[in-house]
């Protein structure tokens, strides 16, 4: 896999950049929100690439980070759903409320994208929920009221432990409910797993 190129920007548009390295132009197709964090022509700029091979073409991909390559990815192992279609999820979207969207299920939201319709929203849901992993899922909902990062990351340290997301926040609210000065994260740990 190509990793990432680096080079000077040559042409830069909403859908696509042009980079010189070596002597050679890559044309690179790039989210809506990797256009904003380009610098201006003529200035060194570096991509984070995904190679698509096709039977008929090779298509590099440009992203500005590796989040949003990451959700390319992810995007592109929905059924249904090709480069073309991430690229426009990714741009449709910031990529937070993207996540977000996934996250609560929020189909609406997802079949407000332009090309994605309300089956091929709830099948997003459906197969990149889990995905997108107890950590990311608990970042998103980090600016719920009366989410500490203590009970946070002591969601994050039950989860490692094999408890499910809910599970592990229920056992901690109860900790917190019947200690509400307030605890340490390995002391919310040790609480929720003694039942105390």
């Amino acid at each position: 896999m190509i990793e990432c190129i680096l080079g000077r920007l040559v042409e830069k548009s909403p859908t696509h950049a042009v980079i010189q390295t070596g002597g050679i132009g890559f044309h690179l197709p790039i989210p809506l929100s990797s256009y904003d964090a380009l610098p201006l022509p003529g200035e060194e700029v570096k991509l984070y690439t995904y190679l698509v091979v096709r039977e008929d073409s090779l298509t590099l991909y440009g992203f500005a980070g590796l989040d949003e390559r990451g959700m390319f990815e992810r995007l592109i192992q929905v059924s249904g759903i090709g480069p073309k279609l991430a690229l426009t999820a990714l741009s449709g979207l910031p990529l937070r409320d993207l996540k977000r969207a996934i996250a609560d299920g929020d189909v609406k939201r997802l079949s407000s994208i332009s090309g994605i319709g309300k089956k091929m929203a709830e099948r997003m849901v459906v197969e990149l929920r889990d995905k997108l992993g107890a950590a990311e899922s608990l970042e998103l909902r980090s600016s719920e009221p009366g989410m500490s990062s203590n009970l946070r990351d002591a969601i994050l340290a039950l989860v490692a432990l094999g408890y499910k997301q809910q599970e592990a926040r229920k056992l901690l609210e109860k900790v917190q409910h019947t200690h509400p000065d307030g605890l340490e994260v390995e002391e919310l740990v040790r609480k929720a797993l003694s039942g105390s």
